[in-house]
């Protein structure tokens, strides 16, 4: 008995595996459909998301003005936007409040003074240990966008 037992379970396994295999090979194929599809909308996103940057940058230019989408939170300061192209928006980094401090020639407490901030906060930006609030940001690019002798003038009063 333990024979006939024994072939059954093999021959129901064989069954079911053959069964499974159809099962799997087409599963397989509609997986390979997907996969190139996604393929293909994911270039198609990728140009449309590379057409929308060149519009909102003014560069694909059609019949008339530029378009410009720049949304009202991101919108800066009249001295920050008058030294700088249309469309492009100015991040503050530490980097470049590094750069900016040493073309004014300010140490970092003159820097801080003028920031309104502590000479703590200008080495943690500077070295990138933090970053200022996102209310404060428009502010200190304003301020950073000054020249020498403004600068000179406004940590002095």
């Amino acid at each position: 008995m333990t024979n006939f037992a024994d072939s059954l379970k093999k021959e129901i396994a064989r069954v079911a595996r053959k069964e499974l295999r159809e099962e799997i090979a087409s599963l397989r194929k509609i997986s390979v459909v997907q996969r190139s599809e996604i393929a293909a909308l994911k270039k198609q996103l990728k140009a449309v998301q590379t057409q929308v940057s060149q519009l909102s940058k003014g560069q694909g230019r059609g019949e008339g003005e530029k378009v410009v989408v720049m949304p009202r939170a991101e919108q800066e300061p009249s001295a920050v936007k008058s030294r700088r192209k249309p469309g492009r928006k100015v991040v503050f980094t530490g980097e470049r409040l590094k750069a900016q401090r040493a073309r004014l020639g300010f140490t970092q407490e003159q820097m801080a003074k003028l920031l309104e901030v502590s000479s703590l906060s200008i080495w943690k930006w500077e070295s990138g240990g933090a970053s200022p609030r996102a209310s404060r940001v428009p502010g200190i690019l304003e301020r950073m966008a000054l020249g020498k002798r403004a600068a000179a003038s406004q940590i002095a009063a």
